[in-house]
Protein backbone atom coordinates (compact mmCIF):
# COMPACT_ATOMS: atom_id res chain seq x y z
CA UNK A 1 0.00 0.00 0.00
CA UNK A 2 2.73 2.46 0.97
CA UNK A 3 4.65 1.81 -2.26
CA UNK A 4 2.24 4.17 -4.02
CA UNK A 5 3.02 7.89 -3.87
CA UNK A 6 -0.63 8.87 -3.53
CA UNK A 7 -1.01 6.65 -0.45
CA UNK A 8 2.13 8.11 1.10
CA UNK A 9 0.76 11.61 0.55
CA UNK A 10 -2.59 10.55 1.98
CA UNK A 11 -1.05 9.14 5.15
CA UNK A 12 1.22 12.15 5.70
CA UNK A 13 -1.47 14.77 5.01
CA UNK A 14 -4.13 12.83 6.92
CA UNK A 15 -1.91 12.40 9.97
CA UNK A 16 -0.99 16.08 10.07
CA UNK A 17 -4.59 17.21 9.70
CA UNK A 18 -5.74 14.70 12.32
CA UNK A 19 -3.26 16.04 14.88
CA UNK A 20 -4.51 19.56 14.22
CA UNK A 21 -8.18 18.54 14.43
CA UNK A 22 -7.58 16.57 17.63
CA UNK A 23 -5.87 19.48 19.32
CA UNK A 24 -8.26 22.22 18.27
CA UNK A 25 -11.31 19.98 18.71
CA UNK A 26 -10.87 19.89 22.50
CA UNK A 27 -11.43 23.64 22.64
CA UNK A 28 -14.25 23.44 20.08
CA UNK A 29 -16.19 21.15 22.42
CA UNK A 30 -15.27 23.09 25.57
CA UNK A 31 -16.50 26.34 24.00
CA UNK A 32 -19.64 24.74 22.53
CA UNK A 33 -18.70 25.54 18.94
CA UNK A 34 -19.59 22.26 17.23
CA UNK A 35 -22.47 23.95 15.38
CA UNK A 36 -20.19 26.75 14.19
CA UNK A 37 -17.68 24.15 12.97
CA UNK A 38 -20.51 22.62 10.95
CA UNK A 39 -21.39 26.09 9.67
CA UNK A 40 -17.82 26.71 8.53
CA UNK A 41 -17.98 23.51 6.49
CA UNK A 42 -21.04 24.87 4.65
CA UNK A 43 -19.29 28.20 4.09
CA UNK A 44 -16.14 26.38 2.97
CA UNK A 45 -18.10 24.39 0.40
CA UNK A 46 -19.30 27.65 -1.12
CA UNK A 47 -15.75 29.05 -1.05
CA UNK A 48 -14.28 26.01 -2.79
CA UNK A 49 -17.01 26.18 -5.43
CA UNK A 50 -16.32 29.87 -5.99
CA UNK A 51 -12.59 29.18 -6.35
CA UNK A 52 -13.34 26.49 -8.93
CA UNK A 53 -15.55 28.89 -10.86
CA UNK A 54 -12.94 31.69 -11.03
CA UNK A 55 -10.02 29.33 -11.61
CA UNK A 56 -8.35 29.47 -8.18
CA UNK A 57 -7.02 26.65 -6.06
CA UNK A 58 -9.98 25.31 -4.01
CA UNK A 59 -8.02 25.82 -0.76
CA UNK A 60 -7.76 29.55 -1.52
CA UNK A 61 -11.54 29.82 -1.76
CA UNK A 62 -11.97 27.74 1.38
CA UNK A 63 -9.63 29.98 3.37
CA UNK A 64 -11.18 33.17 2.00
CA UNK A 65 -14.78 32.27 2.77
CA UNK A 66 -14.20 30.60 6.15
CA UNK A 67 -11.98 33.38 7.52
CA UNK A 68 -14.45 36.05 6.39
CA UNK A 69 -17.19 33.96 7.98
CA UNK A 70 -15.18 33.75 11.22
CA UNK A 71 -14.76 37.52 11.32
CA UNK A 72 -18.49 38.00 10.67
CA UNK A 73 -19.46 35.59 13.45
CA UNK A 74 -16.96 37.24 15.79
CA UNK A 75 -18.47 40.60 14.94
CA UNK A 76 -22.04 39.57 15.77
CA UNK A 77 -21.01 37.44 18.75
CA UNK A 78 -20.95 33.66 19.13
CA UNK A 79 -23.91 33.55 21.52
CA UNK A 80 -26.05 35.63 19.16
CA UNK A 81 -24.98 33.44 16.24
CA UNK A 82 -26.07 30.27 18.05
CA UNK A 83 -29.40 31.78 19.16
CA UNK A 84 -30.38 33.34 15.86
CA UNK A 85 -32.88 31.09 14.09
CA UNK A 86 -32.20 32.75 10.74
CA UNK A 87 -28.71 31.20 10.68
CA UNK A 88 -30.27 28.19 8.97
CA UNK A 89 -31.29 30.54 6.16
CA UNK A 90 -27.73 31.85 5.86
CA UNK A 91 -26.29 28.33 5.68
CA UNK A 92 -28.86 27.38 3.05
CA UNK A 93 -27.82 30.41 1.01
CA UNK A 94 -24.17 29.37 1.19
CA UNK A 95 -25.06 25.86 0.03
CA UNK A 96 -27.10 27.35 -2.79
CA UNK A 97 -24.21 29.59 -3.80
CA UNK A 98 -21.89 26.61 -3.80
CA UNK A 99 -24.17 24.68 -6.12
CA UNK A 100 -24.55 27.75 -8.35
CA UNK A 101 -20.79 28.29 -8.68
CA UNK A 102 -20.26 24.62 -9.50
CA UNK A 103 -23.02 24.67 -12.11
CA UNK A 104 -21.40 27.70 -13.77
CA UNK A 105 -17.93 26.15 -13.79
CA UNK A 106 -16.61 23.57 -16.22
CA UNK A 107 -15.67 21.04 -13.54
CA UNK A 108 -17.22 17.59 -13.65
CA UNK A 109 -19.63 16.16 -11.13
CA UNK A 110 -16.80 14.18 -9.49
CA UNK A 111 -15.31 17.45 -8.27
CA UNK A 112 -18.55 18.19 -6.41
CA UNK A 113 -18.21 14.85 -4.66
CA UNK A 114 -14.60 15.67 -3.78
CA UNK A 115 -15.58 18.94 -2.11
CA UNK A 116 -18.50 17.42 -0.23
CA UNK A 117 -16.93 14.14 0.85
CA UNK A 118 -13.19 14.77 0.61
CA UNK A 119 -10.47 13.03 -1.36
CA UNK A 120 -7.49 12.29 0.85
CA UNK A 121 -6.06 9.89 -1.74
CA UNK A 122 -6.04 12.74 -4.25
CA UNK A 123 -3.62 14.86 -2.21
CA UNK A 124 -0.54 15.92 -4.18
CA UNK A 125 2.95 16.58 -2.81
CA UNK A 126 2.30 20.31 -3.12
CA UNK A 127 -0.90 19.93 -1.09
CA UNK A 128 1.06 18.06 1.58
CA UNK A 129 3.49 20.95 1.98
CA UNK A 130 0.67 23.49 2.15
CA UNK A 131 -1.04 21.41 4.83
CA UNK A 132 2.23 21.10 6.77
CA UNK A 133 2.78 24.87 6.75
CA UNK A 134 -0.81 25.66 7.76
CA UNK A 135 -0.76 23.07 10.55
CA UNK A 136 2.57 24.28 11.96
CA UNK A 137 1.29 27.87 12.00
CA UNK A 138 -1.99 26.83 13.65
CA UNK A 139 -0.32 24.71 16.32
CA UNK A 140 2.25 27.41 17.07
CA UNK A 141 -0.49 30.01 17.54
CA UNK A 142 -2.50 27.54 19.62
CA UNK A 143 0.55 26.92 21.81
CA UNK A 144 1.22 30.64 22.27
CA UNK A 145 -2.34 31.30 23.40
CA UNK A 146 -2.81 27.98 25.22
CA UNK A 147 -3.04 29.31 28.77
CA UNK A 148 -5.51 32.08 27.97
CA UNK A 149 -7.58 29.87 25.67
CA UNK A 150 -7.67 27.06 28.25
CA UNK A 151 -8.74 29.47 30.99
CA UNK A 152 -11.46 31.08 28.87
CA UNK A 153 -12.72 27.75 27.45
CA UNK A 154 -13.02 25.81 30.70
CA UNK A 155 -13.71 28.67 33.14
CA UNK A 156 -15.23 31.58 31.16
CA UNK A 157 -16.59 33.31 34.28
CA UNK A 158 -13.20 33.20 35.97
CA UNK A 159 -11.45 34.37 32.80
CA UNK A 160 -13.75 37.37 32.54
CA UNK A 161 -13.27 38.20 36.22
CA UNK A 162 -9.51 37.98 35.75
CA UNK A 163 -9.71 40.65 33.04
CA UNK A 164 -8.70 38.52 30.07
CA UNK A 165 -9.52 39.96 26.61
CA UNK A 166 -12.52 37.67 26.09
CA UNK A 167 -13.64 39.15 22.78
CA UNK A 168 -10.15 39.00 21.30
CA UNK A 169 -9.70 35.37 22.41
CA UNK A 170 -13.06 34.43 20.91
CA UNK A 171 -12.40 36.04 17.52
CA UNK A 172 -8.82 34.73 17.38
CA UNK A 173 -9.98 31.18 18.08
CA UNK A 174 -12.72 31.45 15.46
CA UNK A 175 -10.07 32.44 12.91
CA UNK A 176 -7.91 29.47 13.90
CA UNK A 177 -10.95 27.21 13.68
CA UNK A 178 -11.91 28.55 10.25
CA UNK A 179 -8.42 27.82 8.89
CA UNK A 180 -8.49 24.37 10.47
CA UNK A 181 -11.83 23.58 8.87
CA UNK A 182 -10.62 24.78 5.46
CA UNK A 183 -7.61 22.50 5.82
CA UNK A 184 -9.61 19.46 6.99
CA UNK A 185 -12.22 19.74 4.20
CA UNK A 186 -9.65 18.33 1.77
CA UNK A 187 -9.42 15.17 3.89
CA UNK A 188 -12.99 14.32 4.93
CA UNK A 189 -15.04 16.81 2.90
CA UNK A 190 -17.36 19.66 3.78
CA UNK A 191 -20.17 17.40 5.00
CA UNK A 192 -18.04 15.37 7.42
CA UNK A 193 -15.37 17.82 8.61
CA UNK A 194 -17.12 18.41 11.94
CA UNK A 195 -16.84 14.67 12.69
CA UNK A 196 -13.04 14.81 12.78
CA UNK A 197 -13.21 18.06 14.75
CA UNK A 198 -15.68 16.91 17.41
CA UNK A 199 -15.89 13.13 17.88
CA UNK A 200 -12.27 12.44 19.00
CA UNK A 201 -12.42 15.40 21.40
CA UNK A 202 -15.77 14.24 22.78
CA UNK A 203 -14.30 10.77 23.31
CA UNK A 204 -11.26 12.19 25.09
CA UNK A 205 -13.50 14.01 27.59
CA UNK A 206 -14.87 10.65 28.74
CA UNK A 207 -11.37 9.26 29.23
CA UNK A 208 -9.54 11.99 31.13
CA UNK A 209 -10.18 15.26 32.97
CA UNK A 210 -6.79 16.80 32.21
CA UNK A 211 -6.93 19.30 29.36
CA UNK A 212 -3.45 18.41 28.09
CA UNK A 213 -4.25 14.69 28.20
CA UNK A 214 -7.53 15.41 26.38
CA UNK A 215 -5.56 17.02 23.57
CA UNK A 216 -3.15 14.07 23.38
CA UNK A 217 -5.93 11.44 23.45
CA UNK A 218 -8.03 13.38 20.94
CA UNK A 219 -5.09 13.75 18.53
CA UNK A 220 -4.18 10.05 18.86
CA UNK A 221 -7.77 8.95 18.18
CA UNK A 222 -8.03 11.27 15.18
CA UNK A 223 -4.76 9.92 13.75
CA UNK A 224 -5.84 6.31 14.32
CA UNK A 225 -9.13 7.10 12.56
CA UNK A 226 -7.25 8.36 9.51
CA UNK A 227 -4.91 5.36 9.45
CA UNK A 228 -7.72 2.84 9.89
CA UNK A 229 -9.85 4.63 7.30
CA UNK A 230 -7.09 4.72 4.69
CA UNK A 231 -6.10 1.10 5.25
CA UNK A 232 -9.63 -0.30 5.10
CA UNK A 233 -10.51 1.91 2.15
CA UNK A 234 -7.48 0.61 0.26
CA UNK A 235 -8.48 -2.98 1.04
CA UNK A 236 -12.19 -2.65 0.25
CA UNK A 237 -12.39 0.31 -2.17
CA UNK A 238 -15.09 1.88 0.05
CA UNK A 239 -15.03 5.63 0.90
CA UNK A 240 -12.34 6.69 3.39
CA UNK A 241 -14.73 9.05 5.20
CA UNK A 242 -17.10 6.21 6.07
CA UNK A 243 -14.38 4.24 7.85
CA UNK A 244 -13.03 7.34 9.60
CA UNK A 245 -16.40 8.33 11.03
CA UNK A 246 -17.33 4.72 11.87
CA UNK A 247 -14.06 4.22 13.79
CA UNK A 248 -14.38 7.50 15.67
CA UNK A 249 -18.02 6.78 16.54
CA UNK A 250 -17.08 3.30 17.82
CA UNK A 251 -14.37 4.80 20.03
CA UNK A 252 -16.84 7.37 21.37
CA UNK A 253 -19.45 4.79 22.36
CA UNK A 254 -16.80 2.55 23.95
CA UNK A 255 -15.48 5.50 25.96
CA UNK A 256 -19.02 6.48 26.92
CA UNK A 257 -19.75 2.96 28.14
CA UNK A 258 -16.47 2.80 30.06
CA UNK A 259 -17.17 6.16 31.68
CA UNK A 260 -20.66 5.02 32.73
CA UNK A 261 -19.33 1.78 34.22
CA UNK A 262 -16.60 3.67 36.06
CA UNK A 263 -19.14 6.08 37.56
CA UNK A 264 -21.47 3.21 38.50
CA UNK A 265 -18.86 1.23 40.42
CA UNK A 266 -17.04 4.21 41.91
CA UNK A 267 -17.42 4.27 45.72
CA UNK A 268 -19.68 7.01 47.07
CA UNK A 269 -17.75 10.02 48.35
CA UNK A 270 -14.65 9.45 46.21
Amino acid sequence: MLHYDFMQHAFIAGTIVAIMCGAIGVFVMARGLSFITHSFSHIGFSGASFATYVGWDPLEGLLLFTTVGALAIGRMGVKFFRREASISVMLSVFLGLGILFLSLSTQSGSFTSTILFGSVVGISSRDVWVIVVLTVVLLCLLTLGYKMLKFDSFDPVGAEAAGLPIRFISVAFLLLLSIGVAEAVQIVGALLVFALMTIPASTARHITQSVFKMIVVSAVLAVLGIWVGLTLSYMTNAPVSFYITAFEALCYFLALGWSSLKAKFQPIGT
